[in-house]
């Protein structure tokens, strides 16, 4: 409590011994009343206590005590909360951890103001980061910010290894919560909210035992500041991450003729192993830009740069000679689909190594393809692909507005307004989450997924981070299951499963390389996606999640497929193999996430009371 008093005096007796005017817990318990003890005895105190209790079932503590009750001898004077000072009721509710301050405030409509102020936030936020000097911006700035530094961390999970549980990074004390994250070949490289860009570095620590260990992210270093976004190669290989590329502002001194310096914004080139800076190319004051994405070879390797008005620039660089010190002119020029298209303003991209994917503020959604293979994979013919013009758009057609995507190396995935998933592209390994392996050209919906966080697309597989009614977090993941990516499901699957990790509560993006899975956890009060509710209209006809989901399209459909699962099942030699092939069908129908866990759980059960705990080796019947 600070400096404030220790002990109160009540208008009708001595202080309670032992401080029982305190707060104590007042996030978590049922006591919101402040007390004082009548006179008497240590038989009058109790009686006091116990009538105490009683009157706290009643009676708010924003709200003065039942009529009557005050004239009840014995059971002591309640003080209403708003007698006290709102800065000292401030100043209390301040200690409280973020968790219980929410609580609390949940409780009464009094304490709902009171716990919403910027004052409490703002010396909450003052706690966490003592070292934050300005509150940022938004509609309420303290209570963002001490969010978000509430919430940030970053989450890991190796694939090999012995241990494979979820571990937490180190986190920065300067970092004003975390934007966004990137992992390289040997580090992991964080964006916070005032444009900071932290190094994590990977290093050789004691344990507790006095063991030396290699350890993921356990130190950390500045890299920049005044950073607004950057980039590494675009494959999903981390080894091919050699340097990093960071778009920034950076003050200019004054030319001849000219008063002042002027910000400009440039790109900056780092070594991933070091955080050594070894290019820098500067661009005219007039041009502002908000997004960088790579595309393309190392020696033909091409930035795309996002301006603030939509449109795309790009500028070809050759990795192979950054290291070697010289300077040259690069030119940069406008990207032909802001060329041809001058109507379109963008407002996200992405990237893979021979292709791009643009966004606009419609949510429409433009296509560049580069290479043959890529272009088949993704749209199933080699019709329309043109070798000699490769930079030209081409436009996907989708039933909504999309909001944001993922794009693997031979296929993508898509979310609309509505919260819709909709993949497309090569399924050998079954990544397109569809239950089968059948190639999609266009857009398909995955039905019995829905409303996600985090979508992302990896090699030969793909992840998607979603929440429940219950507003905890899950990942699920489909495709090739080698090396452990899909943690529980060695085998992979055709359709999402939930797979096995511990999902921070606040996680918010996602990303996998080959040896470990990574989770961000951030929460920023005013952007989160919001999906629409689907016109009736539109739901009309679509297949409902359910065995019968083929029904109304097709009503052999669904009979044929079960037959085909019970011959499969049949085939099996062993019980052991018929619970394994059980599980694999569940996961191929279009059941929703609860139901296939429940499937799951019970033929896990039913596995494990027929042979023992694990599925053991596998023998041939009689």
């Amino acid at each position: 409590m600070g400096e404030g008093p220790r002990r109160l005096r009540g208008p009708r007796g001595p202080p309670i011994p032992g401080g029982g005017h305190g707060v104590g817990k007042a996030a978590g318990t049922g006591a919101k009343e402040l007390t004082t003890g009548g006179p008497g005895g240590p038989e009058d105190e109790g009686r006091s206590r116990d009538g105490a209790v009683k009157m706290v079932k009643r009676s708010c503590p924003s709200c003065g005590p039942e009529p009557g009750d005050e004239e009840k001898k014995g059971r002591g004077n309640p003080i209403s909360v708003q007698l006290f000072p709102p800065e000292l009721v401030e100043h209390i509710i301040s200690f409280l951890p973020v968790r219980d301050v929410v609580a609390l405030g949940q409780t009464c409509h009094y304490f709902h103001e009171v716990c919403d102020a910027e004052g409490v936030w703002r010396r909450i936020c003052r706690r966490l980061s003592p070292r934050l000097r300005e509150q940022g911006s938004g509609v309420r700035p303290w209570k963002r910010a001490a969010i978000l530094n509430y919430t940030k961390g970053l989450y890991f999970q190796a694939f090999g290894g012995r241990r494979r549980c979820l571990s937490k990074s180190v986190a920065p004390l300067l970092a004003h919560g975390y934007r966004r994250f990137l992992p390289t070949k040997d580090h992991v490289f964080i964006l916070d909210y005032t444009g900071t860009l932290f190094f994590l570095k990977n290093a050789l620590v004691s344990s507790t035992l006095g063991q030396i260990q290699w350890k993921r992210a356990c130190r950390y270093v500045v890299l920049c500041r005044g950073a607004k976004d950057f980039a590494s190669d675009p494959r999903c290989d981390t080894v091919y991450r050699k340097y990093l590329y960071v778009l920034a502002t950076r003050e200019q001194p004054a030319v001849v003729g000219t008063t002042g310096s002027r910000a400009c914004d440039c790109v900056e080139v780092y070594l991933q192993s070091s955080g050594q800076r070894v290019f820098k190319m500067t661009f005219h004051h007039s041009m502002s830009f908000k997004q960088i994405v790579l595309v393309g070879q190392e020696n033909q390797r091409a930035l795309l740069l996002l301006t603030e008005e939509g449109k795309i620039y790009s500028l070809v660089v050759n990795e192979t000679q950054l290291d070697q010190p010289r300077s040259y002119t690069v030119q940069l020029a406008l990207r032909k689909v802001s060329r041809c298209l001058p109507h379109l303003r963008v407002t996200r991209m992405a990237s893979n190594q021979s292709s791009t994917l643009y966004i606009t503020d419609q949510g429409g959604v433009y296509f560049e393809v580069h290479t043959p293979g890529v272009y088949r994979d993704l749209f199933g013919t080699l019709q329309a692909f043109d070798p000699l013009d490769q930079q030209m758009p081409l436009a996907l057609s989708l039933p909504a507005k999309i909001l944001f995507c993922a794009l693997g190396y031979n296929h993508l995935g898509l979310v609309d307004e509505f919260g819709r998933i909709f993949m497309q592209g090569n399924n050998r390994y079954g990544q397109l989450g569809t239950g089968d392996k059948m190639d999609r050209g266009e857009p398909t919906q995955v039905h019995y997924l829905q409303c996600p966080i985090a979508l992302w697309c990896g090699l030969n597989h793909s992840l998607v981070l979603s929440q429940g009614s219950d507003f905890s977090k899950e990942l699920l993941g489909c495709g090739c299951g080698a090396g452990g990516r899909l943690p529980g499901w060695p085998k992979g699957s055709a359709s999402f499963v939930k797979l096995h990790v511990k999902v921070p509560l606040c996680a918010c993006s996602l990303c996998s390389t080959r040896e470990c899975l990574y989770m961000l956890s951030s929460h920023d009060i005013e952007h989160h996606p919001t999906y629409r509710d689907l016109p009736a209209s539109r739901v009309v006809g679509t297949p409902e999640p359910g065995l019968g989901a083929g029904a109304p399209q097709d009503p052999g459909g669904a009979a044929r497929a079960c037959e085909e699962y019970l011959r499969q099942i049949h085939s099996c030699p062993t019980l052991q193999d018929r619970m394994e092939k059980m599980k694999e069908i569940v996961g191929w129908m279009p059941l929703m996430a609860a139901q296939k866990d429940f499937f799951w759980e019970a033929l896990d059960m039913l596995q494990r009371a027929a042979g023992g705990v694990g599925p053991g080796p596998s023998t041939p019947e009689s």
